[in-house]
């Protein structure tokens, strides 16, 4: 497994991610989405962290933008995305890595995301119903996961409230 370099979007870096988005997923939906909550309230700044081949371009891509548990604010991980030659490398696990860092640096708390579960786990996300988190959409049980980035402060309960361009 190749060590990658992962570091915060630039801006120089949206061409790069929106091809990287929309090579990865059958329809532009995902690299829509980013585009959305680029340009909403959700967006932090330095929560869009790629990896980059040897050369110093992104080949995968992990944002996280804001949504609560309730009324606590927290984190979501999503779309994470990954060039197709290069998927099965690892870039898609150090860009999350580097997302969940950056995001524990920067005092947050919690994260939730709505996908694979047999990915997530790895990075200690766990079901999110064990914690009494859910949603008002009906999604598999297994795949909306919630991770507490601090053992000191375990995830509330409570339904998680999306920023607005998911739509949910």
């Amino acid at each position: 497994m190749r060590n990658w370099i992962t570091r915060a979007e630039t801006s120089a870096d949206v061409p790069a991610v929106r091809d990287i988005v929309l090579a990865a997923f059958e329809t532009s939906a995902e690299a829509d989405l980013v585009d959305a909550l680029r340009a909403d309230s959700s967006w932090i700044e330095g929560l869009s962290l790629v990896a980059t081949d040897d050369e110093g371009r992104p080949v995968g891509h992990a944002l996280l933008t804001r949504c609560h548990i309730g009324d606590t604010p927290a984190l979501c991980l999503a779309p994470c995305a990954v060039r197709p030659e290069q998927q099965n490398s690892g870039a898609g696990s150090a860009a999350v890595r580097a997302a969940l860092a950056a995001a524990k640096d920067r005092g947050e708390r919690y994260v939730i995301v709505l996908g694979h579960p047999g990915y997530y786990p790895r990075f200690g996300f766990t079901r999110a119903s064990a914690h009494g988190i859910g949603l008002t959409i009906d999604v598999p049980d297994e795949a909306l996961m919630a991770l507490a980035l601090d053992a000191e402060h375990p995830l509330p309960g409570g339904t998680v409230r999306y920023a607005a361009p998911f739509g949910i």
